[in-house]
């Protein structure tokens, strides 16, 4: 083995020494993987109190840590919004897909007004411009989960989108009423692809 490598084995008996230990240690492991299982355990041990920590993790140097962060950032709660509106602008499209998620599952109500209405701008500029199609349809039922009237409007323009997020888009009407969204969930009813009629039907059935 060459000199300064770990082996696999190593690496594997730190990364289950970092599962185990609520402290946050192995956050500084030269491994990623090391670091990714450290962060999830201080996060699910620490929950908000983490959140100095958790911050920092957002911005490291390896996406498959950044994703991590983004997956255990409603632990965090309303101090994760900032860094997660970061980590959806982020160049590697599956850390963007889990930092949208993320943000759907923020409350509101523990949300400033400005913070909310950031995360909502944000959410929005995803849900209709992003390149990778799983982001946006991650941005869309992020906007449906918010429930913001401010998102109806993205929402109703991405039931036009590809299939998948079609029926996405679809879900997230949920929380809406008026005619606009009436008249999508009609549209959807005769969609081409099933899954989106069966989102639809599933909203409208009695």
């Amino acid at each position: 083995m060459p000199r300064g490598r770990d082996s696999r084995t190593e690496r594997v008996d730190r990364a289950v020494v970092a599962a185990q230990d609520p402290t946050g240690a192995g956050l500084a492991d030269p491994d990623p993987r090391v670091r990714s299982v450290a962060l999830a355990a201080l996060v699910r041990a620490a929950g908000p109190s983490a959140a100095a920590q958790w911050s920092r993790a957002s911005a490291d140097d390896d996406a498959s840590v950044r994703r991590r962060a983004a997956e255990v950032a409603p632990l965090i709660g309303a101090a994760g919004a900032e860094p997660l509106r970061a980590l959806l602008n982020d160049d590697d499209a599956l850390v963007a897909e889990a930092a949208a998620a993320a943000l759907g599952e923020l409350v509101p109500e523990e949300l400033d007004p400005s913070a909310l209405a950031e995360t909502l701008d944000s959410l929005i500029h995803a849900a209709a411009d992003h390149t990778d199609p799983l982001v946006r349809e991650a941005a869309v039922a992020a906007l449906g989960s918010l429930g913001d009237a401010r998102g109806l409007a993205t929402i109703l323009t991405a039931c036009e989108d590809r299939p998948a997020i079609r029926r996405r888009a679809v879900l997230a009407l949920a929380p809406f009423e008026g005619a606009e969204v009436d008249a999508a969930l009609a549209r959807a009813l005769g969609d081409s692809d099933w899954q989106v009629r069966q989102a639809a039907e599933d909203l409208t059935a009695d």
